[in-house]
């Protein structure tokens, strides 16, 4: 596949994401039970409906191409990908958000080929906004129903840097040890993959994570981040690869410029 795949393939998937974050904001909007998964992660109908919706799109659009998906996953559907592209859907990232209704999750679809995030979407429903990306310099935002508008990161400010990180993953101290002399403008708290977002949106600047991660939560965002000019590494600064065994990351840290 070349970017003009990629960008087709875009186009093609952006409609997915709205429509399985209609599913998702129909459940939102009433009373919806939640249940524990294996993991003792949450889970609601509002994942599970999400998830099928999308997965049967993307097996009609690419019927060649192995979808891996959090709850299947769960589910015990696919252990492996090999070395083929593939695609990663976690189709409602941030249950815990969502259950929280503070309207911080988000729909993630990504292609992976070679290890690499090469297409990204994260729908943010809630917010009405919208991130793409499929390569170097493709990174937009949309509002609502608004055009897409390109999105950069920035240079870190003089007068100090702003860090993000999520609610149950808020090492203060050890994210200090990260920042060391540098100084911080804002310590932000924010869910799901919109802290990839935030970075490359150019709205904050790094965002360190030093627990697990499953690769669905951070393909999609990685693939808008690193379109935008940002990066994210493994914590010995090594690449954050894809495909690996159980689709599991360790620690990593995402920067914007």
């Amino acid at each position: 596949m070349d970017a003009s795949d990629h960008a087709r393939l875009v186009a093609a998937v952006v409609p997915l994401a709205l429509e399985a974050g209609a599913v998702i904001l129909r459940h939102y909007g009433g009373a919806f039970e939640v249940r524990s998964k294996r993991d003792s992660s949450p889970v609601t109908l509002a994942d599970e409906e999400a998830e099928r919706l999308i997965v049967a799109g993307l097996r009609a659009l690419t019927p060649a191409i192995p979808v891996v998906a959090e709850e299947e996953v769960a589910a015990g559907a696919v252990t492996s990908v090999g070395d083929q592209p593939f695609w990663l859907v976690d189709p409602l990232d941030g249950t815990k958000e969502f259950v929280a209704r503070n309207g911080e999750f988000t729909v993630n679809i990504a292609l992976v080929a070679a290890g690499v995030p090469v297409l990204g979407v994260v729908h943010a429903p809630a917010r009405s906004l919208t991130y793409t990306a499929h390569g170097p310099g493709t990174a937009m935002r949309a509002i609502g129903g608004g055009a897409p508008a390109s999105i950069a990161v920035r240079a870190p400010p003089a007068d100090g840097i702003v860090v993000v990180s999520s609610r149950s993953h808020n090492d203060r101290e050890r994210l200090r040890g990260l920042v060391g002399e540098r100084p911080v403008a804002a310590w932000q708290i924010l869910g799901s993959s919109l802290k990839f977002c935030h970075l490359a949106e150019g709205a904050a600047d790094l965002y360190p994570r030093y627990g697990a991660t499953s690769e669905w939560d951070t393909a999609a965002g990685h693939a808008v981040l690193a379109a935008a000019g940002g990066a994210v590494a493994t914590l010995d600064g090594g690449p954050l690869g894809y495909g690996k065994p159980g689709f599991l990351n360790g620690g990593f840290i995402a920067r914007g410029g």
